[in-house]
């Protein structure tokens, strides 16, 4: 039997939790009391920014305060990640992110942070394929086009990323290891300066996703060979998989991460705001003119799912070979 000193103790031990958890459940009922951060580690105007910009924009609609989207880009996505997990956990600094998430995990050997353990998982918001693309004045029209090009010229033809460690640096690198070529790798930093020179023609083959590449494509200015998920995008069905010409790929995807320890009580009010306005009509509709599709999740459904991608794209990091340079 405990002694009345110990007792003391543990009704005072209760006390606290169940303040602690008053105070939580509070603090999650005034969520969000002033703007909140949206941290985008990667470029303006590419895949993850485009429907970041749009979800932002309707959570400040519908929350009443501000969602206030910055970049923070670098090495791969690190810079802004490590942002926010050094970020005080409490809902107003928000890591809206995608794909080179886990795959610079599995690329740079010492991060000031673990991909997994140092954020709580939120939601996913959408997903759309990246897209094989070439300049019109490389003169191929298919993927096995371009393979036997390349074969013909081995480490000649470039290919332009959005910076090393990207998901643009990683589907590149896959398709070249898979498809046994030698593509070169031109890292930018940003999706928009590898737009301009791939447009330009300053480089021949890019990845980059479905909002960079549809108007470009439609204008002439690019042609796109295949999309790099298993099934055909519905924004550009008459578009081959890559897997078609068999050589599997992948698919961009964009989420939304908080810092480790951000009250359970606020991640769950984020998951739901996020889900409605994802079901919204007009919503969907920005989404897939900019060419990706809705794909919300629950913080668990999203939490297992973070770890099979992390789990997946190291060992594509090691099959393909793929280095920082």
């Amino acid at each position: 039997m405990a002694t009345p000193c110990i007792g003391k103790r543990l009704a005072h031990a209760a006390l606290v939790g169940m303040l602690l958890c008053a105070a939580t459940g509070a603090a999650a009922q005034t969520y969000p009391s002033r703007p909140v951060r949206v941290v985008i580690p990667l470029g303006t105007g590419g895949t993850t920014d485009v429907p970041g910009r749009i979800v932002a924009q309707r959570l400040s609609e519908a929350l009443g305060q501000q969602f206030i989207v910055e970049n923070k880009t670098g090495a791969g996505g690190t810079i802004g990640a490590d942002f926010v997990a050094k970020s005080k956990p409490d809902g107003y600094t928000l890591l809206l992110t995608a794909t080179p998430h886990v795959i610079t995990a599995n690329l740079y050997k010492n991060l000031p942070y673990n991909a997994l353990s140092d954020f709580a998982p939120v939601t996913r918001i959408a997903s759309g394929p990246y897209v094989l693309t070439v300049h019109p004045s490389l003169g191929v029209n298919s993927v096995r086009e371009l393979i036997a090009l390349a074969k013909k010229q081995p480490g000649k033809i470039d290919y332009a990323s959005s910076g090393n460690g990207s998901a643009q640096h990683l589907v590149g690198a896959l398709f070249a290891h898979m498809a046994g070529i030698e593509l070169s790798h031109v890292p930018y930093k940003g999706s928009s300066q590898a737009q301009q020179d791939l447009v330009a023609g300053m480089v021949k083959v890019g990845f980059p996703g479905t909002p960079i590449v549809i108007p470009h494509v439609k204008s002439g200015r690019l042609k796109a060979l295949a999309v790099t998920t298993a099934q055909r995008s519905p924004h550009m069905p008459d578009v081959p998989t890559i897997a078609e010409a068999g050589v599997p790929g992948y698919e961009a995807l964009v989420w939304v991460l908080a810092p480790a320890g951000t009250p359970r009580e606020i991640v769950t009010k984020l998951n739901s705001e996020i889900g409605k306005l994802l079901r919204a009509p007009d919503v969907q509709q920005l989404l897939a003119s900019s060419g990706v599709d809705p794909t919300p999740t629950t913080p668990e459904e999203f939490g297992v799912y973070l770890k099979s991608e992390y789990d997946k794209w190291g060992k594509v990091v090691r099959d393909s070979g793929a280095t920082v340079n």
